[in-house]
């Protein structure tokens, strides 16, 4: 007989280095994946992306420009259970905690009505080879099969042929995808992580980036990220109308992302 043991989620984060959260622990096991990017302490608004792993702040696109938003290159500033950060068109202040077993992060964004955007929860995952992912479908999926805006449509677990719940050793290849699905569950070994996102009125998916060895083209390494996200795009500049977050007449809108984790013995 199986029993599913729910784990108590630990976050830590950085809010000096674009609020990243740099650990998310459960059951004495380390999520995140990192990487030595010697830049990442030294970006500024405005440069590329430097990928140190971990969970990064991006908004208000992922890709385009800014080169995955303009948060992630920011200091942000904490008062009491707050951080907030102040970019151009927007300030998001984000309350990140831990409540029971789960991580909760409570998201208000500001701006000038009719504002667009894009935010995901760009999470890089240390992973097995055996790492599945799983979501409730069946969920209209985009799969973008090169760092373009050309998309691909299909319905998980599979589009453009490939399967997306698997994610096998290194074979040179690189994609992403959106999946229309506000919860997700990725599942290695005995372990799972569960994530999920709300936002009422608002479009919600998650974004896959299955990176197996073959990017960048220069250095290419294996990285894979689950980003639960507002909007159903990588990059604001080529969504259509319903592709993006829009801020209604108040001027703000407010979502949640819950991070939750058990075992399977």
């Amino acid at each position: 007989m199986v029993s599913v043991t729910p784990l108590p989620v630990r976050v830590a984060t950085d809010a000096d280095h674009g609020g990243r959260w740099t650990s998310l622990t459960a059951g004495g096991r380390e999520w995140l994946w990192h990487r030595d990017e010697p830049r990442r302490p030294l970006v500024r608004p405005g440069d590329a992306f430097a990928d140190a792993g971990g969970l990064e702040e991006c908004v208000p696109t992922v890709r385009g420009l800014p080169d995955h938003g303009d948060a992630w290159s920011r200091s942000w500033r904490r008062a009491g259970d707050e951080d907030t950060v102040e970019c151009p068109d927007f300030r998001l202040t984000r309350r990140l905690g831990e409540r029971g077993n789960a991580v909760v992060a409570d998201y208000t964004l500001t701006a000038d009505p009719g504002y667009r955007f894009v935010w995901a929860a760009h999470a890089l995952l240390d992973l097995s080879v055996a790492a599945r992912i799983s979501v409730a479908g069946p969920a209209p999926v985009r799969l973008y099969p090169d760092e373009g805006d050309r998309w691909v449509a299909g319905t998980w677990p599979t589009a453009g042929g490939v399967p997306l719940d698997r994610l096998g050793p290194d074979d040179g290849s690189a994609v992403g995808a959106v999946v229309q699905t506000s919860q997700v569950s990725v599942h290695d070994g005995t372990d799972t992580l569960h994530l999920s996102v709300e936002a009422e009125g608002q479009p919600v998916a998650v974004a896959l980036w299955r990176n197996l060895g073959g990017f960048p083209e220069h250095a290419p390494y294996r990285s894979i990220g689950v980003e639960p996200m507002l909007g159903r795009v990588f990059d604001r500049a080529a969504a259509a109308d319903g592709d993006t977050a829009v801020v209604p007449p108040g001027g703000r809108v407010a979502w949640r992302l819950t991070v939750t984790a058990d075992r399977h013995l």
